[in-house]
Parts: structure tokens; C-alpha cells; sequence
């Protein structure tokens, strides 16, 4: 039944692309029958260079095009706020949208974290690098929703039941613009593009490359709220393509789908959103990948403090990070959060090794570097540590220290992986692994292979992420291994 109803949306999909121009290669077939969505394979071989698709600007779903491109003018909205209410308005009309054929081939939403039941998220995605993100998104969500989405509705620009315009409505509509929306040119900014967002993802493993005709963007749109430069002041034109606006561009140039990688027979073929690791993938996309080496794991520089305060003092602690910040050091830092990431191989940011080796200087040597602290400050990559580092061996052995060149940064790397690092970041590795909870790693690898990512999907790829950086944490603890002479313990 469910099979016979997703061919039939191909086939009005397939109409749908026949009369608004949208031209796909005949090497190329839509796969409706997998539960998970839909997958373009090749029907024949592709080769490097091959054109597979043109795709009118006119048949994009954009601020501009929109039966709702007034209203959002005169909201004032942008960038993917202002597609996410066209989504919704074209949805809001069904069958007498001009984009129907096409939206009944979409999902209602994607299954990212954002919408996923609140409880349901907090259980599992605790510890993860999602867990406090996707509270956030929620909150500011809600708030984009109350300040812009529901005064659209209740001005009466737009003929719509309210109901299309809920809440839960906008964050639906939100997830497939944050996954599937590309920035199309800078007439229209970022939009939905029918058929080239059916392209699955793989990292690394771009088949197909989207170009508009200026070149101005070959991936997906960055979720950006921020008004766009460009302002919409068209109705829509997709329905009467010969009639545009003056000076509107809504039905110029083609978007184009270009092979760049050979693809056999019978192979799908895949697009890439980019090289994420495998919280952003799920963050943004629902999905992840076994294996991503582009997977890290944070740190926050709180959990950094709260460990140090447990050995030194909380003056010693604040002394040090200040020293570390005025030789112009920093974490990353994402909302109100300053952190450092744990690279999939184990090994950590750099940033986070120089703030332990100066948390752990001796008090004399600490005393002499903040006299002369600000001489050492470069502008070249990695000088200021490699200074600092010359400075402390100096003064440890009563040696004059001058200034007379840098020494390598591998030299200072292999000097940072010493005891007294390496045991605090055996700490912050088990501190970090007991914000997953109880279960260890065996479980959760146990409970991965058990699971099916058909029937529990939520809980396969949020099972995936944290494995994935769990392993990252273990690793971590073998890089601080190798450079302490701790006993050895045992681990989560």
C-alpha cells in the first residue's frame, strides 16, 4: 500500500518536472522503495563531466517565487526564516500550489533532533555534543516563531488557516529547509531545489556537483536567519513562467547537476553536504555515518577549570587561565560556551596542552614568565608556545634565555605530552565519558549492532554518535597514556 502510494508521487513528481522544465538524464532512475527515502542511482554508467540535470530558477521554491513573496517582503524576513514560510504557505494551498507535486514527494519533516519528543531527545542524546545544542534550537525556535512567524499570520497578508502556521508547523518546516535548501543565486538566495535535494549524502564520496550559472554556491545553504540582501518584491511567477516582474531574474539562467566522479551501473548517486562529523550530520540532516573521521568530541574549558580547581586552588586555576588568554590563547567557542576538541584520532587541540602545561608550571617559573609574558605574543602560528617553551627550560635550568629563533612545533608538541598533562587529560577523558551515564561502551556497541535503523531510527544514529564519540574519548586516554606514568586504571 505505502509502496504503491509512493509511486504514485513519483509519477506526479516526474509530470511536475515535464512542465516546469526541469530536465533529468534518462541515465538516472528515483528509488522510492527503501523506507529510509528516496535514492538516484545510475541507470548506465557516468562519467566525469556528465550533465544530468538543469533545473530552472524559475521552478525553485524560493522567497521570490512564493505565492508569499509579499508577504515576506513586508515582514521583512530573510535568508532561511523567509523560505521556511514559503514552505509552509505552498504547503498551507495543497493542490493549488504550484509546488504540490513536488512537496508530496518530500517528508513531513525530517527526523532531526530538533523535533524529535522532548524527553525522548534528552535521553538519547545526554552526553552527546547534541544535548545541550538542540535545547537551544528550541528555544530560539520558538522565539523566531513568536516574534515573526506569528504576527505574519495574524496580520492577515497571507489567506491561510492558522493551524499551517502553528508552531509545530514552522519547526517541520524548518527541518527541510535546514537539510535540503541551497543557495541558489544572489536574486533568489537560498531556496528549495526540486530533484537536486534528492541526492543522499556521503562523505567524501561526491558524485554529482550543484552549480548555479554564476557559480556562487556548490552545496547546501548555511541555516541562516539573517535578512537577505536581496529583497522579494514579485508574486510568484512559477505559475505563469513568461510573465515575470521587471528586473527579475525569477526564470533566468539554468541550475545545473554535473557528474565529478565516475559512477557505475546500478551504483547510487551521492551529493555531499560537506565534511561533518557525525553530530552535525544528525543535527542537521537525521542521519550518520559509520566510521566519520571527521567525528570530534569537546571538551569545555568549565570541565578544564572544575578539574584543576581539584588540584590547585580556584586563584591558582584563574591566575593561569589568564596568563594563557593575554598570550593570545583561546578555546573554541559556540552560544555562551568556550571549548576544545578531541580530534577523532584521540589527539587534543593544541590550545588545550598549552593551558595545562601553564596551569602546571611551578610557582617560580610562573612568577618570571608574567613579567615578561607580553614579549613572547606572535602573530606567526604557533611562535608565542614555542617562545614560552624556551623560556621555562631556560629558567628551569638557570640558563640565559634569549629570543634567537623558534624551535619546531612537533619538538613542543612531543614536550607538551608529558606526566603532568597527560594525567589531567586521563581525568577529563573519565569526566567527560560520565556525562553518557551508566552504560559503558560494550553497551553501547552491544546495543548498536541490536538495533534496526528502520524500525528505531532515533535511537540507531543517536546510538551511533555516541559510540563514535566514545571511542574518540578512549583514544584520547591512549595519547595521555603513552606520555604518563600513571598506573594503570580502569575506564567506563
Amino acid at each position: 500500500m505505502a509502496d504503491a502510494a509512493a509511486a504514485r508521487r513519483l509519477r506526479a513528481f516526474r509530470r511536475w518536472m515535464r512542465a516546469h522544465g526541469v530536465v533529468c538524464s534518462d541515465a538516472l532512475s528515483l528509488d522510492v522503495s527503501d523506507p529510509l527515502g528516496v535514492h538516484v542511482r545510475a541507470v548506465t554508467p557516468l562519467r566525469d563531466g556528465d550533465l544530468v540535470a538543469t533545473i530552472p530558477c524559475g521552478a525553485c521554491l524560493t522567497p521570490r517565487t512564493t505565492g508569499a513573496a509579499a508577504a515576506i517582503e513586508a515582514a521583512e524576513l530573510g535568508g532561511c526564516l523567509a523560505v521556511a514560510v514559503a514552505v509552509m504557505y505552498e504547503r498551507a494551498r495543497g493542490a493549488d500550489s504550484p509546488w504540490d507535486a513536488y512537496l508530496q514527494l518530500l517528508p513531513d519533516r525530517e527526523s532531526v533532533p530538533l523535533v524529535w519528543p522532548a524527553d525522548e531527545a534528552e535521553c538519547l542524546l545526554a552526553g552527546t555534543e547534541l544535548d545541550k545544542i538542540v535545547k537551544q534550537d528550541r528555544e530560539f525556535l520558538c522565539e523566531d516563531w513568536k516574534e515573526c512567524i506569528e504576527p505574519l499570520m495574524l496580520s492577515g497578508e497571507l489567506d491561510v488557516d492558522p493551524d499551517d502556521f502553528s508552531l509545530e508547523k514552522y519547526f517541520s518546516a524548518k527541518t527541510l529547509v535546514s537539510s535540503r535548501s541551497f543557495q541558489i543565486d544572489s536574486y533568489h538566495g537560498f531556496g528549495m531545489v526540486p530533484f537536486a535535494d534528492l541526492f543522499n549524502h556521503k562523505t567524501d564520496c561526491e558524485h554529482v556537483h550543484f552549480t548555479s550559472a554564476s557559480d556562487a554556491s556548490d552545496s547546501d545553504g548555511e541555516d541562516d536567519d539573517n535578512q537577505s540582501d536581496a529583497s522579494a518584491d514579485d508574486e510568484s511567477t512559477i505559475g505563469n513562467p513568461t510573465s515575470s516582474p521587471p528586473g527579475s531574474r525569477a526564470n533566468g539562467e539554468d541550475l545545473e547537476m554535473i557528474i565529478v566522479r565516475d559512477v557505475n551501473e546500478g551504483e547510487e548517486v551521492y551529493n555531499t553536504y560537506g565534511t561533518m562529523g557525525n553530530a552535525a550530520l544528525l543535527h542537521r540532516y537525521g542521519f550518520t555515518e559509520l566510521d566519520n573521521q571527521y567525528d570530534i568530541v569537546n571538551i569545555d574549558l568549565a570541565l578544564v577549570t572544575k578539574r584543576c580547581t581539584s588540584i590547585f586552588s580556584s586563584r591558582h586555576t584563574r591566575a593561569r587561565v589568564s596568563l594563557w588568554r593575554n598570550l593570545g590563547y583561546s578555546g573554541c567557542t559556540i552560544q555562551d560556551t568556550e571549548y576544545f576538541e578531541i580530534a577523532y584520532d584521540g589527539e587534543p587541540q593544541l590550545e588545550l596542552l598549552i593551558l595545562l602545561y601553564i596551569i602546571n608550571l611551578k610557582p617560580d617559573v610562573y612568577d618570571k614568565l608574567i613579567c615578561v609574558a607580553h614579549d613572547f605574543v606572535s602573530d606567526e602560528e604557533h611562535s608565542t608556545i614555542c617562545n614560552v617553551v624556551k623560556f621555562v627550560k631556560a629558567t628551569s635550568s638557570n640558563q640565559n634565555f634569549e629570543v634567537n629563533g623558534l624551535e619546531k612545533l612537533p619538538d613542543v608538541k612531543k614536550l607538551l605530552h608529558c606526566e603532568s598533562i597527560c594525567s589531567t587529560l586521563l581525568s577529563l577523558a573519565d569526566m567527560r565519558e560520565s556525562l553518557y551515564g551508566s552504560s559503558t561502551l560494550e553497551d553501547d556497541e552491544k546495543e548498536l549492532q541490536a538495533c534496526c535503523i528502520v524500525n528505531e531510527r532515533k535511537l540507531y544514529h543517536s546510538l551511533v554518535l555516541r559510540v563514535s564519540e566514545r571511542r574518540i574519548l578512549h583514544r584520547l586516554r591512549k595519547f595521555a597514556s603513552r606520555g604518563s606514568k600513571a598506573k594503570k586504571r580502569k575506564h567506563p
